[in-house]
């Protein structure tokens, strides 16, 4: 544990930063074209909407009961092109109540943090937080009947009220000591959720965090790394937690050139995936090569019965080398990796050639073998940042090999779709798919609910919103 003087030290050093980073930043070169996540689909929206009795086309099953959030940044305050990025955004959390086959309200609310508070003019919610990032923006999550919205590098996560408005910032009612991510993972059968976690100015450590059915902290062990590497999400096995090391790490030369995001592509960092026991220690790790490549988000992954492990990813061939305002994929891919730790090997094989993000399944299948992956298209090589969809959605069949398309036509872009089982015993494609899809050529919006089992029939139902959300990151169903 850091002593008084080096905390002291530690301190002085950041102010230090700070000062440098905050004076290069007025000095950051204007843009010669319109910022790509601030204009167009990306253009934030300007107030906080409640709108009830939605229209709706189709049928709402039944069944479905409970709310779809998606969370995203969206900021509060007009920022300065030259050095926003799309990951600093202040958070925004949308939501559509759906009960009795009705759709009964949207709502739209910014997380409450400095940003947020200042533009609406109400004090900040209790709670500790991180000055400056303490509106988390990436996903939203149900645990222990509770509405968190977190992010990684450690911003605190903040507890928010069925309705979505902001109670606290809250580290898991003081258990969480660490770090949070935005990619927690439940294991349906020990009812636990696994995290990697990391700090931006702990450079030398990440943590394997681990919370239980009360969404309390029981475990925070940390892994020796090396260059602060930037983990965006892990994946659990029976017995592993994976932890995806690869050439994205802090860049001190980001940070005092004045940019908000300081995190680049790093070729001097060796890429791995390491295979930490489940209840082991951080030194336990097994690490195990692979080629260069980023990976934001796995699918699922699980162990063979000759101590392989299998995990399914959408591999990046470089991030950050290129933009400083948002991810900028040369190409990306949906890739079977298999991790041999006798050998000490990681091969890479295709299971989809095309460009493509946010895979989802079901999660019911988390650490077992499964067959169907959901991705987003997004578009060719010739888009140097990420930053819209094309018009397709994904269906990966791992049994059969193949991959169902579908398209929702022109300027209709959809997001991360979420898998909802019809029951707990049903089979793994008996459910439906539910997400936004934004329809540029009027500016709406629709809730998409599509039978999974007919992925390219009509949909089930359509919500529909009379404005466009912009595109944000991660969405869940949350269900009563």
């Amino acid at each position: 544990m850091a002593s008084n003087v080096e905390t002291l030290i530690r301190g002085a050093v950041a102010k230090g930063i700070g000062k440098v980073a905050d004076f290069n930043r007025k000095r950051l070169p204007r843009p010669a074209d319109a910022h790509p996540y601030l204009t167009g689909i990306h253009t934030p929206m300007t107030e906080e909407l409640t709108l009830e009795e939605l229209r709706v086309e189709g049928e709402i099953p039944a069944a479905l009961s409970g709310r779809y959030l998606r969370n995203g940044p969206n900021p509060a305050l007009p920022p300065d092109p030259a050095s926003y990025h799309w990951f600093t955004g202040a958070g925004m959390v949308h939501g559509i109540r759906i009960a009795g086959g009705r759709a009964d309200w949207y709502r739209n609310r910014w997380v409450r943090g400095t940003e947020a508070c200042a533009k609406l003019g109400e004090p900040i919610p209790p709670g500790p937080r991180q000055e400056g990032f303490d509106a988390p923006n990436t996903n939203v999550v149900g645990i222990a009947g509770r509405t968190f919205a977190i992010v990684e590098a450690g911003g605190t996560p903040a507890e928010m009220t069925e309705m979505l408005e902001t109670i606290a910032h809250n580290p898991f009612d003081g258990t969480l000591a660490g770090p949070y991510t935005a990619h927690p993972h439940h294991d349906p059968f020990t009812n636990e959720m696994h995290a990697i976690t990391y700090k931006g100015d702990q450079l030398g450590t990440v943590w394997h965090t681990v919370l239980d059915a009360e969404a309390h902290v029981i475990r925070e062990e940390s892994v020796a790394v090396s260059d602060g590497p930037s983990i965006h999400d892990c994946a659990i096995t029976e017995n592993y937690v994976l932890v995806f090391d690869l050439p994205v790490t802090f860049s001190m030369k980001s940070l005092l050139a004045g940019y908000r995001f300081p995190y680049a592509w790093n070729d001097a960092h060796p890429a791995r995936v390491g295979l930490l026991p489940r209840k082991g220690r951080g030194d336990e790790v097994v690490w195990v090569p692979v080629d260069p490549c980023y990976v934001f988000h796995p699918a699922n992954a699980f162990e063979t019965a000759d101590g392989k492990v299998i995990v399914d990813v959408v591999a990046h061939a470089t991030m950050f080398a290129r933009s400083k305002r948002g991810p900028d994929s040369e190409r990306s891919r949906m890739e079977r990796w298999t991790v041999d730790p006798a050998a000490g090997t990681t091969t890479r094989t295709v299971i989809h050639d095309h460009n493509q993000e946010f895979p989802r399944y079901d999660e019911r299948r988390t650490t077992k073998p499964y067959r169907y992956v959901y991705s987003v298209s997004l578009p060719g090589e010739d888009h140097v940042e990420m930053a819209i969809a094309d018009t397709r959605l994904f269906r990966h069949d791992l049994e059969k090999g193949v991959t169902e398309t579908r398209d929702f036509g022109p300027g209709r872009h959809p997001g991360e779709f979420v898998f909802v089982p019809r029951s707990a015993e049903g089979a793994e494609d008996d459910g439906w798919l539910i997400g936004l899809v934004v329809d540029m050529n009027d500016e709406t919006t629709d809730l998409m609910i599509l039978n999974a089992d007919d992925f390219s029939g009509p949909p089930q139902a359509v919500v529909h919103l009379p404005h466009r959300v912009p595109p944000g990151f991660h969405g869940n169903w949350v269900a009563d």
